[in-house]
């Protein structure tokens, strides 16, 4: 039961963030790569927010992330925490998965490609650019590795406790 509570807190704390991490052109420029190609190369090419543009690799991106949500599910899953490492893997990548489940279903296929919130200047009367999930699905088969390695880790620690 405090599994699911959790889960859900998460996955509420999680969109809560997204949201108030986009509505300007500024804000929407920290999430650019999750953004389809044809937005990413207008926005890149416009002369007022391509210097903004901040580029991380790829690798750096998902080490950051793995780190983040690895310590983050520790913390979490802490509270119920159970011999052995079988049931803390579980847990860790129970709540890991279910997040970024949510992640690509609800916030990305439902409200990101919808909302006018995230549209940058000058294309907000142009849906269409931001109907392709294709970095929506890059990014929930990266979530699926990321999530299973925090899960290892976080297993075998909370096995030690």
């Amino acid at each position: 039961m405090v599994l699911i509570l959790e889960t859900v807190c998460l996955c509420l704390a999680f969109w809560g963030i997204c949201y108030l991490s986009t509505g300007t052109d500024e804000k929407n420029l920290k999430g650019l790569s999750a953004y389809p190609d044809e937005i990413q190369r207008r926005v890149k090419e416009d002369p007022i927010l391509g210097p903004q543009v901040k580029t991380v690799p790829p690798v750096t991106r998902f080490f950051s992330n793995l780190l983040l949500y690895t310590i983050l599910l520790l913390i979490l899953c802490f509270f119920i925490r159970e011999n052995g490492f079988l049931p803390n893997f579980c847990h860790v990548l129970i709540m890991g998965e279910i997040l970024n489940a949510f992640d690509f279903l609800v916030m990305d296929l439902l409200w990101w490609r919808h909302t006018s919130r995230v549209r940058f200047s000058g294309t907000e009367n142009q849906p269409e650019l931001y109907q392709s999930p294709k970095n929506h699905f890059i990014s929930f088969g990266k979530g699926i590795a990321m999530f299973f390695i925090a899960a290892v880790v976080d297993g075998l620690l909370l096995s030690l406790f």
